[in-house]
């Protein structure tokens, strides 16, 4: 058993905590995947969705092949973070927020195919059943634990929606996703949470915002680009100190869901 940390676009080194980890590569029947070790006395892993250094935007990065290599080394508690835009003119930027739910209208990848990784016939596939919900309730203690030990308290709970980039949305589609409820949103994460709890993985998610994309969002006091680059600093820091926490000391639950299969004796 194993735990993990989904880390961004901020990171462009396989660095954390000023040490250099060390690269794994693990075998998936999606393709290589390089995990890299924290160097700690247990078995915790990090995942650079955009490698490091980054080179895939987001709809290249390769979600069905990063979730089966979490899966294989035995992931049983993983923590996803991502920066993200705000819709919900209530919810603080700079500040960590953990995520409750998902919305993500279409269970689809950025190639248009579906978020699965039962792309074709497979010993043990199934339809995903959410009985406790994509984010596992007893991770989501756990973060707001070590958000407080490590002085980068929670500052709420939030609906993530995913939506695919590589482009930015237009205003009416924010306004359009704000009047469905979305609080944050961002172009990632969404895939990640979809194909682990597909996989049997617990997971919690935890974002921080870095700009309003609201479109009646008044502008922030004091927003130079000066300010918000110090803003985005603080954020990585908070991030990156939860992470480390997480990798040190997160403890592997009981996966909440089910997966509803079929075999040849009919439905199981």
């Amino acid at each position: 058993m194993s735990v993990a940390v989904i880390l961004g676009s901020a990171w462009q080194a396989p660095v954390l905590g000023g040490e250099a980890l060390i690269p794994f590569e693990v075998d998936t029947r999606f393709g290589p995947v390089v995990l890299h070790r924290y160097k700690r006395d247990r078995t915790a892993w990090v995942l650079f969705r955009h490698g490091a250094p980054h080179r895939y935007l987001p709809n290249q990065i390769p979600y069905r092949a990063h979730a089966c290599a979490l899966a294989e080394v035995g992931v049983q508690a993983a923590l996803l973070t991502s920066s993200v835009g705000v819709m919900d003119l209530d919810v603080p930027l700079f500040s960590p927020l953990l995520v409750d739910d998902l919305i993500m209208l279409e269970n689809r990848l950025p190639d248009g195919s579906a978020c699965t990784v039962y792309t074709e016939p497979w010993p043990g596939q199934g339809h995903l059943v959410l009985e406790e919900g994509l984010f596992s309730p007893r991770l989501a203690q756990q973060v707001r634990a070590l958000s407080d030990a490590v002085g980068h308290p929670i500052a709420g709970s939030v609906e993530f929606t995913y939506v695919g980039g590589p482009r930015t949305k237009t205003a009416a589609e924010n306004r359009l996703l704000a009047r469905l409820g979305a609080q944050v949103n961002s172009m990632t994460l969404g895939p990640e949470a979809v194909l682990l709890a597909e996989l049997g993985v617990p997971l919690a998610a935890v974002v921080v915002g870095h700009k309003h994309s609201h479109p009646s969002a008044p502008a922030v006091e004091g927003e130079t680009l000066e300010a918000i680059a110090d803003s985005l600093d603080s954020s990585r820091a908070a991030t990156e100190a939860l992470a480390m926490a997480w990798l040190d000391r997160a403890e592997p639950v009981p996966w909440g869901n089910r997966l509803f299969r079929f075999d040849d004796e009919g439905l199981q």
